[in-house]
């Protein structure tokens, strides 16, 4: 796949790792473009763009970016008609141990209205930025899985193929609704791995041998 990484933190760094493993064709950008080439020049694919030439050719966004910024950051890029746009984003406080958005609507819904012309799923959310770089392989030969949630069948479909070929397997989470219950959970794997101290390697993940 083509394929635009937007954000170039612990997250966006990590999809590139894998995204260039898997040998997809990735452009990554964000609010310091310096740190975009930094990141680039360790991948094969991964080339650096400023965000009004990000997009490209591209067909999925991962939009890897806080969700205070998500919306700024998608709208950098131009027209995403068509495009299905990958939200990992989670709604936390800034000491990561609340959600500011919840109960009525979620990020990955917020950020659908705010882009009605591209496809929105979330996905990967749950997903720690080490375990994702590290990849899907547990102990005891299990493999973990990412949930996918959207409205759109082809966003899903999309998003579901990317995960399997970074060799995660997949969770079909229903409709974009259910980010409403991804995202509390991820918060609630943050409390585990960082508020109680247990480690990244807590998080709750469905495995599968």
């Amino acid at each position: 796949m083509k394929i635009t990484v937007m954000g170039t933190g612990n997250m966006g760094s990590a999809f590139a790792k894998q995204l260039s493993a898997a040998g997809h064709t990735v452009r990554i950008t964000g609010r310091d473009i310096d740190k975009a080439t930094t990141v680039a020049a360790q991948f094969d694919n991964v080339s650096a763009f400023p965000a009004v030439q990000a997009l490209g050719d591209s067909d999925v966004v991962i939009l890897a970016t806080g969700f205070g910024d998500a919306v700024d950051a998608l709208q950098s890029l131009g027209d995403l008609s068509g495009k299905v746009v990958i939200d990992i984003t989670n709604p936390l406080s800034a000491d990561y141990m609340s959600l500011t958005v919840g109960h009525v609507t979620s990020a990955a819904e917020e950020i659908a209205k705010a882009v009605p012309q591209a496809q929105v799923v979330k996905a990967f959310n749950t997903l720690f930025a080490q375990v994702l770089a590290d990849g899907p392989a547990f102990a005891d030969n299990q493999t973990g899985s990412v949930f996918v949630a959207s409205d759109s069948e082809r966003a899903k479909q999309t998003a579901i193929t990317l995960a399997r070929s970074l060799g995660w397997n997949t969770v079909d989470a229903g409709g974009l609704v259910n980010a409403r219950y991804l995202e509390p959970l991820a918060g609630f794997n943050i409390y585990l791995g960082y508020g109680a101290g247990l480690g990244t390697s807590i998080a709750p993940v469905w495995l599968t041998k």
